[in-house]
């Protein structure tokens, strides 16, 4: 039986009851805080969409690398294998993730993080950070490898360079005029996905700030959960 992890994890049910696929949901915040409208926002929208979801609040600033990736990983098999209190389809388990919490997931689903078996069944990246060579979010990069990291380090720890055929299916999103996190980030991401054959839904939108979250103010941005949830459903990975 898996533990849980050391980290605050809080379970938000389906709506529909019995075995159901499940949600790592790892809100944003630049490795510094966590992002309500990016966590628990999140887990309500895919907990109507039928997938038990759990939002976890992973160690950032002062904590460095590895502590996050460690406390994902961790989380992951405590959602697959451990007593949750809801019933998980261990095949059926996804993570979601924006801006820095976009980072941690893709790692996650990289090399970094091991075998096939210790990753994602699925990806959802929202504005992601990914690069920290290439147009990197210096505030994130920072908070999670420390001040001046070597430039073996910000190669290592870019999610592009981890991404492997064992990577799974994507759903990535961003906005074309994000002015916090370059859109060259989403880009070289569904670039380095692609090069590795591993299926990726990419929208940019043409605009829009960073930190949408679900987008509620503005209608047009807002239809990437519907996408989403349609590319959900081309993948069987609801219902």
């Amino acid at each position: 039986m898996a533990e849980k992890p050391n980290s605050p994890i809080e379970c938000v049910p389906a709506r529909q009851g019995g075995r159901r696929p499940a949600v790592l949901v790892l809100p944003g915040g630049g490795y510094a805080k966590h992002a309500p409208h990016e966590g628990i926002d999140y887990a309500h929208w895919l907990s109507a969409l039928g997938f038990h979801c759990f939002v976890l609040t992973y160690p950032v600033a002062p904590a460095r690398h590895p502590d996050g990736l460690n406390e994902a990983i961790r989380a992951l098999d405590w959602i697959r294998h451990g007593d949750t209190g809801v019933e998980v389809d261990p095949a059926r388990v996804g993570v979601i993730g924006s801006s820095a919490g976009g980072h941690l997931p893709a790692m996650l689903c990289g090399s970094l993080a091991g075998s096939r078996e210790s990753r994602p069944d699925f990806a959802i990246l929202c504005y992601p950070v990914i690069s920290f060579e290439h147009d990197p979010h210096i505030g994130s990069m920072t908070n999670l490898l420390g001040v001046k990291p070597s430039l073996h380090d910000r190669h290592v720890f870019s999610a592009d360079v981890a991404v492997d055929a064992s990577t799974p299916p994507t759903f990535l999103w961003g906005t074309a005029t994000d002015d916090e996190v370059h859109p060259s980030n989403t880009l070289r991401y569904a670039a380095a996905l692609q090069g590795a054959g591993v299926p990726v839904e990419l929208h940019q939108f043409p605009r829009g700030p960073h930190g949408m979250g679900l987008a509620p103010s503005d209608p047009y941005v807002a239809t990437w959960t519907g996408l989403c949830a349609a590319w959900l459903d081309e993948f069987g990975w609801r219902g």
